[in-house]
Parts: C-alpha cells; structure tokens; sequence
C-alpha cells in the first residue's frame, strides 16, 4: 500500500511552490505557526492549535525527521528534509531544510535491481510504440501483481531518480535513463 504523504511533507512542498528552500515551526500562544523561509524573509503558512490532531502529526513528523533526514518527492522532483530542533522559551522549535536533489545525468550509469530494469524498459518500450506511458494498469497487467505493488515500484523509482512523472497528469511516467543503459525486456 502507499504511504501517504506527511503533513510535513505538504507544507514543505507548498514551501517550495513559494520559492522557500527552508520551513520553521514555532509555538506561540497554545499554536504551532509554520513559516516558509528564503533568505531572510518568511510568510505564514500554517497555524495549528496545539492541542489540534494536526499539530500532534506535525511534531512527530518533525521530531522523526530530525533523527533521520526524509526522501521525498516535492513538486515532481526528488527532495530531502533535514529537521533541526532549537528551544525557544522552553519549548522545542523547529528549522526544516529543504534540499532539491539535482536531476540525474542520463548518461550517468544508472544503478537498479533487475526487477526495477525490467519496470524501466517497460515503460521505455511501451512510451515509443504507443507515443504515451502506460498507465498504472497496463503496468499491474503485464507484470502480473498487484495495484499497491505497481503504485509503490513507481514512488522508488522517482524517489531514486530514475523516472519522473507530472503531479496530477495520467500517463505522464518518463524514463530519465539513457535507453542504452536499459536491460532486455523479459
């Protein structure tokens, strides 16, 4: 099954689709306000009542994400959170960076287990003949498993970089690895 995108998740991509590179989390007056961050200026973004279930999921999220930094997929592109937690006034704050992976060179070798090989040349052959990338179920067809495992094969490979897709646009898988670093289809 998928996992679900975080709330952290979404403000740092509502941040990013602002032009901040950086997210913090302050407790003020029984709320937590999330401010997006560039430079030296920063807008609110986000306001939680502390006692809200959304605030409660924002401070685990964070405090998870300061033990260890987060892959996620932001805005179509691959982006790491890295949390760092500061006390203000006896309570703990929050500073998130927020850090775009730059994209893969294609005619860097790519590194990938046979079964994502497989996945890659599908998708590469199956785009050219049929001039639009297969859809989520003609995946799920010819490999033979199951919905969720089709929907989770796609989110690593774009998390790894080797495939990109537009947010909200069916059929829209593209393979960024050069096709001659591509595996015989089985």
């Amino acid at each position: 099954m998928s996992r679900p995108e975080t709330l952290l998740e979404g403000l740092c991509g509502h941040a990013l689709s602002l032009g901040a590179d950086s997210i913090e989390v302050e407790h003020e007056d029984g709320h937590e306000r999330v401010y997006a961050r560039k430079g030296g200026s920063g807008i609110r973004i986000a306001n939680y009542a502390s006692s809200s279930n959304d605030a409660r999921e924002l401070r685990t999220n964070l405090y998870a994400a300061a033990r260890k930094p987060v892959r996620a997929v932001l805005g179509g592109r691959l982006s790491i959170l890295t949390v760092e937690i500061s006390e203000s006034f006896g309570e703990d704050c929050f500073s998130v960076s927020i850090r775009v992976v730059p994209e893969r060179d294609p005619a860097t070798p790519a590194k990938f287990t046979a079964r994502q090989g497989q996945y890659l040349a599908y998708i590469y052959h199956y785009s050219k003949i049929h001039r639009q990338a297969p859809s989520e179920c003609d995946l799920q067809n010819y490999f033979r498993v199951s919905a969720p495992s089709v929907h989770e094969m796609l989110k690593t490979l774009q998390r790894s970089g080797l495939i990109e897709r537009t947010p909200g646009q069916a059929r829209s898988i593209r393979v960024l690895v050069a096709a001659e670093q591509l595996p015989e289809l089985e």
